[in-house]
């Protein structure tokens, strides 16, 4: 079985999010969906839980980051082309996003743009060349020589 990820989010108003994420190509699990949680499938393998401030708030005793002035995390989400990478952030900011910032990288191995979603939470799509994948870790490997 492969490893697969659930990226827990706290969210403001459940519906807008879960219209949010379907904007931007995510697809409902109703199995794993109640009045305080909604399962939000990217990929066989990449699932968002929106989950109300109560119901986070159950998981942690610590508060509640408010994204929109604390940098909690960036979130990044692989796309097959560079067209792809445009298309899903100009889908979320028709959807109520913010472009976070200019491209934050644009090279012959990567590109990306970055946006914060409803509540601050930020995801940075990229696209990365096949060959990237060989040069990459090569550059993480050196970083610190």
């Amino acid at each position: 079985m492969p490893r697969m990820i659930f990226v827990n989010l706290p969210v403001a108003d459940l519906a807008k999010s879960m219209a949010f994420y379907e904007a931007i190509g995510a697809a409902n699990q109703p199995k794993f969906t109640d009045e305080s949680t909604a399962c939000m499938v990217f990929s066989d393998t990449t699932f968002i839980m929106l989950l109300t401030h109560d119901k986070f708030g159950q998981f942690t005793s610590k508060r509640i980051a408010d994204a929109h002035s604390t940098s909690e995390m960036l979130l990044v989400i692989s796309q097959e082309s560079r067209e792809a990478v445009d298309a899903i952030t100009d889908k979320a900011v028709a959807a109520g996003a913010r472009e976070a910032r200019e491209k934050s990288q644009d090279t012959a191995l990567m590109y990306s743009r970055c946006f914060e979603d409803l509540d601050g939470h930020i995801w940075e799509p990229l696209w990365m060349h096949p060959d990237a994948a060989v040069q990459v870790p090569e550059a993480f490997a050196n970083a610190g020589t």
